[in-house]
């Protein structure tokens, strides 16, 4: 059975006459009346600003058929049928564009216009049958291209409502409907998704394992758009990702470079593999937010110092490191020259992973030129072999889960390039023989939405919207505020980014065809140099990062909040993001993380211009209750119930109060600063302290016990998500009582402030028998 792609499509014909009562006007409502019969819809348009709308806000558009004498109401004079052909191409390269004129000639026409459209019509001497023929062919070619290899195949497959008779046992959801509660679960999730969940018993659909038939069509597509080699799809997260890196090409005993602002999976990765880690230390900020690696911490003297040091590394250690993984971007939004990482380690490193689970976007947008990994520059004859791992779902379009491992060994030493077939078994190792096939189709999917210009589009939308976003604070806080005193009912939150946004140029491409793609010099939306983090600079508060080499990304937005200065001293007064995070999900949103004293936001792609208007007004909302001294129920519902006897009789205000003056008393900033400046003692590697924990060679005891004891967990707070001390690393008063600290601390103001408690992996809240209060214990061995 065919599907006809082009249904649900529509063609958008700008033609300034479509309503006239003339033969041009008549002709033209005929060609859309046979359109119609094909089941294609019309949207007319009779100016060419009214027809640039209809291209940015409709995606069902998929051919548009331009009327090249059409007056042009834009200026300059320029700005007419050749802009708009040009801008839609700049949107989408594949779109078929027809062009119908009656006074020039095509021979007349500029060469980018004839370059740029698939075909001309004349609107009176061809019948309308004829020409709404030749459209629909058009999009038919169009649509039929639109869908990448696997998700092509699938919805074939689905279509043809064959029988199933093998896994899964509800076989297309048929099972389903068999039980009452069956029968809600296929109506929730919809006849398609569940007819879709197929298995490799389905030959069509080739297989995830060996990468055969259209996923393995799928995957190269994704390669080819991503700028890869190769790319293999992950459909269990780029936890499982990362883990498939380095069991391809780690060994135990190999020594590893690992940035301490890891994920947690790399700590599962040294587990796994046996490989004994040195540390990149990041800087990090008075506001508490990660910082870039400062550059000359990859050096080979650098490295070579780090292994000298290292009590698990014998002598000097070996001639090279056989990974290192730096995470870029940071969690909050700090990006890497990816040159300035990898050209250092030449000849010292086999391998460089760069965690880029939240960076997957970079590729698509000048602003990020340089700074992802897969980009193709040859960076001298010992350049290692590359690998990206990103988690396509979490800022592209794709389903929970899907991620994908990007390889580039294109100028890489025949030695050590990547032997595909073998790696392939650390592949299958991770992979499941039952993947879920929507998350492969989503994958598929999320490489080729961003193809064709198509990603270009929706970044520029995304860092649009953020950074105006980011101006409208801006000017909020300059008019509330101007003096930045922060005094009685004069404040506004502030921004985590360089000064002088808000004079900075900035147009919207998108928002009239006179500005579509003609960016001012210095656009905040396409030129880095403003978002560059340079020494001396002092909204940052990183030293030693050189000019350039980091970049905040403008679309992961860190809000601050009163209370703490550019300096990180805190002021008599403050509102902890806590209280922010809890009132804003009360409202309906939900923050991406929160910090002491900072909240971040993410805009992708998904983001809606609504959106961000809507949380500046629930900040007004916060301010004015802040102000007006507002019943703690009426700010954060159901905190009270949760703990009457400690918030009974308090007020947001009040609420606001006790936390910041708790975070000033016991010196918080200054902890949370310091607490990643010192690392702890390696006793044995992560792997050697796993296995203790195994054997059940381990006994958990309070914070007040683990003096000289080694670590077996490692133990991650949330935020910033970094792990403070590894697996087989020792708690010392030497090298951890800043550690020790800040577990303290955490421990204490979730005792003092119920409902607002920390997430830490690798520590467990106990209640004290003798106190009633909670008591953090943590795995040691024995």
């Amino acid at each position: 059975m065919s599907r006809d792609w082009y249904v649900g499509f529509k063609v958008l014909i700008i033609d300034d006459e479509f309503e006239a009562n003339n033969t041009v006007g008549r002709a033209l409502r005929a060609i859309a009346d046979e359109l119609s019969k094909l089941d294609i819809g019309v949207v007319p348009a009779l100016t060419l600003e009214d027809g640039w709308t209809s291209c940015v806000s409709d995606t069902d558009i998929g051919c548009v058929l331009l009327d090249w004498d059409i007056p042009s109401q834009t200026k300059p004079p320029g700005a007419g049928p050749e802009r708009l052909i040009a801008a839609i191409r700049q949107r989408n390269q594949k779109m078929p564009i027809f062009l119908s004129t009656e006074r020039m000639a095509v021979d007349q026409l500029p060469l980018a216009v004839l370059e740029a459209v698939v075909d001309f019509l004349w609107k009176t001497e061809d019948t309308p049958a004829f020409m709404a023929g030749r459209i629909q062919h058009a999009l038919t070619a169009y649509a039929d291209t639109l869908l990448p290899p696997f998700f092509k195949e699938l919805v074939r497959y689905a279509d043809a409502y064959k029988y199933a008779w093998h896994t899964p046992g509800h076989m297309g959801g048929v099972a389903f409907l068999k039980s009452p509660a069956g029968r809600r679960f296929f109506d929730f999730f919809g006849e398609n998704m569940l007819r879709s969940d197929l298995s490799i018993s389905v030959p069509e659909l080739g297989s995830l394992l060996p990468h055969s038939g259209v996923v393995g069509d799928g995957e190269r597509n994704a390669a080819q758009a991503f700028g890869a080699d190769r790319t293999f799809f992950v459909t269990n997260g780029t936890s499982t990702a990362n883990k498939i890196v380095w069991q391809g090409r780690v060994m135990a005993g190999n020594v590893v470079a690992v940035d301490r602002n890891c994920h947690k999976s790399i700590e599962h990765a040294l587990i796994m593999t046996g490989a004994i880690p040195v540390y990149f230390m990041p800087t990090r900020n008075q506001y508490g937010i990660i910082g870039p690696i400062p550059s000359q911490e990859f050096s080979a003297d650098s490295l070579r110092r780090k292994m000298a040091a290292s009590p698990l590394i014998d002598g000097e250690g070996p001639d090279t490191v056989r990974m290192a993984v730096v995470t870029n971007s940071t969690y909050d939004g700090i990006s890497y020259r990816a040159a300035d990482v990898m050209r250092p380690m030449a000849g010292t490193v086999d391998n460089v992973h760069f965690d880029e689970a939240w960076f997957a976007y970079a590729r698509f947008h000048e602003l990020y030129d340089g700074r992802y990994g897969m980009q193709d520059a040859e960076n001298g004859p010992d350049e290692p072999v590359v690998f990206a791992t990103q988690s396509t779902h979490k800022l592209l379009a794709a389903l929970s889960q899907a991620s994908m491992v990007h390889v580039r060994d294109r100028h890489v030493a025949e030695e050590n390039k990547v032997d595909f077939e073998r790696f392939n078994e650390a592949f299958m190792m991770h992979t499941s023989t039952s993947p879920q096939y929507s998350i492969i189709a989503s994958l598929d999917v999320a490489a080729r939405m961003m193809q064709h210009g198509g990603g270009r589009v929706m970044m520029q939308d995304t860092i649009e919207e953020a950074v105006g976003f980011r101006r409208e604070m801006a000017r909020i806080h300059h008019q509330i505020d101007p003096d930045q005193k922060s005094a009685g009912k004069r404040w506004w939150f502030r921004l985590f980014q360089p000064h002088g946004i808000l004079e900075s140029p900035f147009a919207n491409m998108s928002a009239s065809l006179n500005q579509a793609d003609q960016p001012k010099e210095g656009d905040l939306s396409h030129d880095p140099a403003f978002w560059h983090i340079r020494d001396g600079a002092d909204w940052h508060g990183y030293d030693g990062v050189g000019d350039g080499y980091a970049m905040l990304d403008p679309i992961k937005v860190t809000i601050l909040t009163p209370g703490i200065g550019a300096d990180g001293s805190l002021a008599d007064w403050g509102i902890p993001a806590a209280i922010v995070s809890r009132f804003l999900w009360h409202r309906g949103i939900v923050v991406e993380k929160t910090g002491t004293y900072s909240f971040l936001m993410l805009f992708s792609i998904a983001i809606t211009k609504g959106k961000s208007g809507t949380l500046v007004a629930e900040l007004f909302r916060l301010k004015e209750l802040y102000d007006g001294d507002a019943a703690l129920p009426e700010v954060l519902p159901g905190l009270v119930d949760l703990a009457p006897e400690r918030y009974a009789g308090l007020s947001f205000k009040a609420l606001c109060q006790e936390m910041h003056d708790f975070y000033k008393s016991r010196n918080t900033i200054a902890i949370i600063k310091d607490v990643y400046a010192t690392l702890p003692e390696q006793v044995m590697t992560p792997a050697d302290a796993y296995r203790y924990l195994v054997a059940g060679k381990v006994e958990s005891l309070t914070l007040d016990a683990l003096e000289s004891r080694t670590n077996a967990v490692g133990i991650v707070p949330y935020p910033p998500g970094i792990p403070v001390i590894m697996p087989g690393e020792r708690f010392d008063s030497a090298h951890t009582a800043k550690i020790l600290e800040y577990l303290n601390l955490l421990q204490d103001f979730d005792n003092r402030f119920p409902g607002f408690e920390h997430e830490i992996h690798g520590v467990e809240a106990k209640p004290d028998p003798d106190t009633g209060q909670n008591r953090y214990v943590l795995d040691c061995l024995v």
